[in-house]
Formats: C-alpha cells, sequence, structure tokens
C-alpha cells in the first residue's frame, strides 16, 4: 500500500476530495439546465501524469464516494453481490459515442447481499439487500496503459486494481477482469453499462 499511495503525488488529480464513479456526489455534478456535468475539478479527479501503471498498482481513490455516479445499486443474485458504480469528472465529462478520454477513473463497490442462511434476502420490491462491503475494483485510462498484456486481453489503454474494505491492495488475477471486459470492444470503450449509464444521465 505504501509503494500504491506514493503513487498519488504523480496523479494531477486524484485526491481528498472526489468518483460515475463510474455516475458513481452524483447528481449534484450535472448542470440542471444542460443534462452535462458539471466542469468543477475535484482533487484526486485524473490519472493523468501517474506514469505508466501495470494491473495492481493504481492508488486507492481516497474520496470516490462524492464523485459522479455512474450505475447504483446493480443487483447480482447470480454473484451475490450488490454494485454500486462511480466515475471521476474527467470521465463524466464523456459524450455519448465517444470514448472515455485519458484521466477517466471508474470505481465498482461490490457488496455482499445480505443472506437467511443460505437463501437471499429480498426487499418488497425483490431487489437484493445489501450487506457489507467486501471489495473494490478501480479501472483507470491513460496514454500508453494496459500494453503490457497479450492483444487478446488488451482493453485500449484501461488498467485494473483491487482493494479491501481497509483500502489495502489485493492481488486479483486482473485477466478475468480483462477478459470480461474485452466483449465490449472498443464501440462501448470496454465499460460495462455504457449505454445505460448515458441513457441515464439524458433523464437527469
Amino acid at each position: 500500500m505504501k509503494r500504491t499511495s506514493h503513487r498519488i503525488t504523480g496523479l494531477a488529480v486524484w485526491g481528498a476530495s472526489v468518483i460515475v464513479l463510474l455516475g458513481l456526489g452524483a447528481c449534484s455534478s450535472m448542470d440542471s439546465g444542460s443534462n452535462q456535468p458539471s466542469m468543477a475539478k475535484t482533487p484526486m479527479d485524473s490519472s493523468a501524469s501517474m506514469g505508466n501503471p501495470k494491473d495492481g498498482e493504481l492508488p486507492y481513490p481516497v474520496a470516490y464516494m462524492i464523485w459522479p455516479k455512474f450505475i447504483t445499486d446493480v443487483h447480482k443474485a447470480d454473484a451475490k453481490q450488490v454494485r454500486d458504480l462511480y466515475v471521476n469528472s474527467t470521465g463524466a465529462m464523456t459524450k455519448e459515442g465517444e470514448a472515455f478520454p485519458n484521466g477517466t477513473v471508474m470505481v465498482m463497490e461490490l457488496y455482499k447481499a445480505q443472506m437467511d442462511g443460505g437463501a437471499l434476502i429480498t426487499r418488497s420490491d425483490g431487489k437484493l439487500v445489501k450487506g457489507d462491503l467486501a471489495k473494490i475494483f478501480v479501472m483507470a485510462k491513460g496514454d500508453g496503459w494496459g500494453q503490457d498484456v497479450p492483444d487478446n486481453l488488451k482493453n485500449g489503454n484501461w488498467v485494473y486494481s483491487a482493494f479491501g474494505p481497509d483500502r489495502k491492495p489485493l492481488m486479483e488475477d486482473f485477466n478475468k477482469c480483462r477478459s470480461c471486459h474485452m466483449p465490449l470492444g472498443q464501440q462501448k470503450d470496454f465499460v460495462h453499462r455504457y449505454d445505460e449509464y448515458f441513457a441515464k444521465r439524458v433523464k437527469s
């Protein structure tokens, strides 16, 4: 964690009060009149000038909880999870049909779904009940990033990292992340729920 946190100083704006994240703070980052995210910047708002990190080397995005929300309350009964996603202001400025620019950072919180014995607990609307935070996944994009992996695992310029609830890095098999995002292709910039995010933003 020490090595990773030192890299934060190289991040132009990855600091003490920030995320789509990945929509993932949220409505407050949208201009009510234009349906476009606010131009206001917050610390820790970009992955630019961070060097060339590999998977597992991104710093923890300290204040992503106040970033714009990307998509929240995503229920995954098969994985027994509820997910909330955020995106930093750089990514939130992206227009539909465009790729997210270098400097974009996205965060996905994975919460355990509450269980009653071996059965999932559901709300009156049939959705899962969010339990404890299990993991935090981060994907960030920078010029020339993500090129140290085999061609069949390259997700453009995206790289991945993961953290536990204690903010300590987790050494996950990030090739699984890459394989999961790969089918989305360049058309969706390898980002899950790309269309859902922009549809939601238009309605905001």
